[in-house]
């Protein structure tokens, strides 16, 4: 009798449930993060206006027998020469997922001023340096030395325009196997110059975050530059992309001081130049911020910049841990295979520079996106996730262990899937996905099977962009003003890259109300 009774009161509770694609979800605000300075974590800095005993502070070294003259005036740390000199000053250590900005007033003359990253010996030397005359950007190139042997000198830039005047935000924006450079005097960052440079440097590889350090070039033949400031920092990027909230083991995201925590790709230019980011969101209000960078290991030297995960913290053993999408093997795609990486931590990865643990698991190919629950009425570990099965396509696989033995149980759907995840619509679990039908669909858990499409009054995308965004939909407890939050990327690339393109993406906040749960 009481087992029946139950039943009755539990199909009340889900006939009673408003279907996930009847809750409208109405667009709240939007906004794109370029290299945003309110975001930005600072590793290290050479500001001017507070230098006091500059011998030890930044220390100066000369690498000609004329030596430049460097002095502070007005603000400003002044190069200047009337004869052939090479200065460098150290202002940091070194990591190569972060973004380097010369905040340059002036360059007068002839010469060359950039960014000189090599160890303490100078036995390895990577070099970004721009040439000016007169003002005027000449170029730019890149320069690799390992043990006085040139690995690499050449031209990397890509701007077509003539009589560029060098002035302004001079930044670069570093991504582990690649960089791209920008020019900001005013208006948007200007794209000047990209490079894959990991064939004569891998900067992924620990040792160069050990021992190299960060130094501001000037090379004059005759001239001068006043540069008001220089920042090495952890950014925004030029936009982000794969939104996912972190979760507890059981799926319930993480909601902890009043604020909702996501990891979104901080974008380059293209796999593999993307970093894992973190961020944490008030879910009333529109206050996103950059928390911090996660990096994974693999035991292999390299430290890889993978994306597309999900976290979660498993509260029975006190460890963070989740899924990672291998895209770094795109920078060796002879000697790497793509394929999903168990990923863990014992320190809380949500801060600052992190490193997680990552192996991988058995599931190779071109797979992507996952999301990870543990289902306790099921005693399984489940995985929502997509495959490339002529187009991407959503699959659920599932294990009795959270790191290995996956097997397939529903999927492949039919519609193309991405983004996949795993959302709670009032007590019962879907599956999400979106597509490049210019729709997101719904689909039953676990088994995948149609529920309908996401109702959206201003979708973020129009008729000529891509459509296939992240449904991150959340739902909120009780004493919230609405029951669900969700935080979507578009798909506008960003202008002036030169080849592959996938550097998105503006995020676009909408707010779900569920008449039946008020």
């Amino acid at each position: 009798m009481l087992t029946l009774f139950l039943g009755i009161f539990l199909n009340q509770i889900v006939q009673s449930q408003t279907a996930p694609d009847k809750i409208p979800f109405v667009g709240q605000s939007v906004q794109r993060m370029i290299f945003d300075e309110n975001q930005s974590i600072v590793l290290a800095s050479l500001d001017p206006q507070k230098i006091i005993g500059m011998a030890s502070m930044y220390p100066v070294k000369h690498y000609q027998n004329e030596k430049a003259e460097v002095f502070v005036k007005g603000g400003s740390l002044v190069v200047q020469s009337e004869t052939a000199t090479h200065t460098e000053i150290w202002f940091g250590g070194f990591n190569p997922f972060a973004t380097y900005t010369i905040d340059l007033q002036e360059s007068h003359g002839d010469g060359e001023i950039g960014f000189a990253f090599s160890d303490a010996g100078k036995s390895e030397q990577f070099h970004i340096l721009l040439g000016f005359k007169n003002s005027v950007l000449t170029g730019i190139r890149l320069k690799v030395v390992q043990n006085e042997r040139t690995l690499a000198d050449h031209s990397v830039a890509v701007f077509t325009e003539e009589d560029i005047g060098l002035r302004g935000k001079i930044i670069l924006q570093m991504l582990g196997s690649g960089f791209t450079m920008y020019l900001q005097d005013q208006g948007l960052p200007k794209v000047i110059a990209q490079s894959d440079f990991n064939l004569y440097m891998d900067l992924r590889n620990k040792v160069y975050l050990h021992t190299f350090q960060s130094n501001l070039h000037v090379r004059l033949q005759q001239g001068k530059v006043h540069v008001s400031r220089v920042v090495m920092a952890l950014t925004s990027g030029v936009g982000l992309a794969d939104i996912r909230a972190i979760t507890y083991e059981n799926g319930d995201p993480m909601l902890e001081q009043g604020r909702l925590w996501y990891t979104m790709s901080i974008r380059g230019r293209a796999l593999p130049h993307h970093i894992q980011g973190v961020f944490s969101m008030n879910p009333t209000v529109f206050d996103l911020k950059l928390e911090g960078i996660i990096v994974f290991d693999r035991q292999d030297g390299l430290l890889r910049n993978e994306i597309a995960s999900h976290i979660f913290f498993d509260r029975e053993h006190q460890l963070w841990r989740g899924m990672t999408t291998g895209f770094s093997a795109m920078a060796n795609p002879d000697n790497e295979k793509k394929q999903l990486l168990a990923i863990e931590s014992q320190r809380d990865p949500r801060f600052g520079f992190s490193v997680m643990r990552a192996e991988p698991f058995g599931v190779v190919g071109d797979i992507e996106d996952p999301h990870i629950l543990y289902d306790s009425e099921a005693n399984k570990w489940r995985m929502l996730t997509c495959e490339n099965l002529n187009g991407y396509k959503a699959i659920v696989m599932e294990s009795d262990h959270w790191n290995k033995d996956y097997t397939r149980i529903a999927g492949p759907v039919e519609h193309n899937s991405t983004g996949t995840s795993i959302q709670r619509i009032g007590n019962t679990l879907y599956c999400f996905s979106g597509s490049s039908e210019r729709k997101i669909f719904i689909y039953t858990y676990p088994d995948l099977q149609d529920a309908g499409t996401l109702m959206m009054d201003l979708p973020p995308w129009d008729d000529t962009a891509g459509t296939r965004v992240w449904p991150n939909i959340v739902r909120l407890p009780d004493g919230y003003p609405f029951r669900y939050v969700a935080l979507m990327m578009d798909r506008y690339n960003y202008p002036g890259l030169k080849g592959p393109n996938w550097s998105y993406g503006a995020l676009y906040l909408y707010h779900g109300h569920d008449q039946q749960s008020d």
